[in-house]
Order: structure tokens, then sequence, then C-alpha cells
């Protein structure tokens, strides 16, 4: 089984990819786990996305179009994967195309979890890290024990640039006219299924479930 995820920042797609990893038995990949896989392994690719890191960069779709097809190549992925983060454009969507029919295969299923940009940007300002741990909590629907304060090491936390509401807004912008398209190539081909972003975690996980059960 072969999937892609869609949705805004904020949606829940890596804790959703993670979970039906563990569910189905397959591997979970996300661009970000790509970059730090190819950083630490010291790869030409990797160098590459860390020069471009360091100048305050975008990593460009070659490099990430590069890090897939290598993914894409292991032995762990031919039972099938979860895509989280790429494609990002229609452009990485025609590559990935083309990888995975060289390869005699094809995307199952795009999951397009839907969640309102108000709800969004009230999920992703509230987050607060520690800058030390790296623990992450939210000041409503996970606060630290106490106020400010990581719970395993005291530190401060902060708020980062990112996670800022205007930051936030900027990025769901940059979502919709950059990777929404996505969903409209793909439910062209009758791909997609809508799921409720709102919930539980495991609710969330129950509705995918029997989105993928065709139920």
């Amino acid at each position: 089984m072969i999937l892609v995820l869609l949705g805004p920042p904020g949606a829940g797609k890596g804790t959703q990819a993670k979970l039906i990893a563990a569910e189905y038995g397959i591997p979970h990949i996300s661009t970000g786990d790509m970059f730090r896989d190819h950083k630490a392994r010291g790869t030409e690719l990797g160098k590459k996305v860390q020069a471009i890191m360091d100048s305050g960069g975008l990593v460009t779709d070659d490099i990430t179009n590069e890090m897939v097809r290598d993914r894409l190549g292991r032995a762990d992925v031919s039972s099938g994967f979860i895509l989280d983060g790429y494609p990002r454009t229609t452009a990485q969507a025609e590559f990935l195309d083309g990888v995975l029919t060289r390869a005699g295969r094809k995307i199952d299923r795009v999951l397009s979890y839907e969640v309102d940009e108000e709800l969004v940007v009230e999920r992703i300002s509230g987050r607060r890290s520690c800058p030390k741990c790296g623990a992450v909590y939210h000041v409503s629907q996970n606060p630290p024990k106490v106020t400010g304060h990581c719970d395993k090491d005291d530190t401060g936390l902060v708020q980062r640039d990112d996670d800022k509401p205007e930051n936030v807004k900027k990025r769901m912008h940059e979502y919709a006219s950059k990777t929404a398209p996505l969903k409209a190539f793909y439910a062209g081909r009758g791909l997609v299924s809508e799921i409720d972003g709102v919930g539980s975690p495991e609710g969330i996980l129950a509705a995918t479930k029997m989105v993928l059960a065709g139920k």
C-alpha cells in the first residue's frame, strides 16, 4: 500500500503518518527525516542541503527529488510506504509518478486531512518548545505543569518564529498556492479521500482506517 498524505501545516499529518505506519507495518517517509539522514551520513546530497539551510535558502525540487528516488530504492519499501511532506508541488508529483511507474508501482490512496485555517493558526501558534531538550507543549491542549517551563528540565519554553500567528498565516498562503493544487491533481485520478482532521489522534486514525478499508 502506497499512501500520500496531504493537508495544511498543523493538520496532524506527521502524527497520523506515524500511527498508520505502526498500524500497517510500512515505513513513514518524511522530507525532514530524509534531510537529516543524508546530513548525518555526510552524503553529497546532505552537504548540499546543509549549505542551502545554512544560507537560509529553500531546498530545491531537484535535490528533494533525488533524495526521494534514493529512499524509494531501499528494500524496506517493498510492502508499501507513506509519504508525508512530499510531494509539495505538481512538479514533484509528476517526478514521483515517473519513479513509481519505472518500478511498476502506483499510489493507492491520497489522504487529505481537512482543518479550517483558524484552527490551524490556533494549533500552531499555541505551541511552545524547550530549547534544551526539544520537548513540545501547547498552551491549552498540552500545557506544561508549570506555565512557561519544561516539565523535564525546567528550562524556559520558547515560541518558534515559524509558529507565530503572522508567520503561520504566511505558511498557509504558501500551502494554498503551491501544495493545495496537488489535491486537484490527484482528485482528477480518483485517488483523494478527505478526512476530518479535527479530533483525537486515535479517532482520526479510526476514520482513516475506514477509508482505507473502503467503508
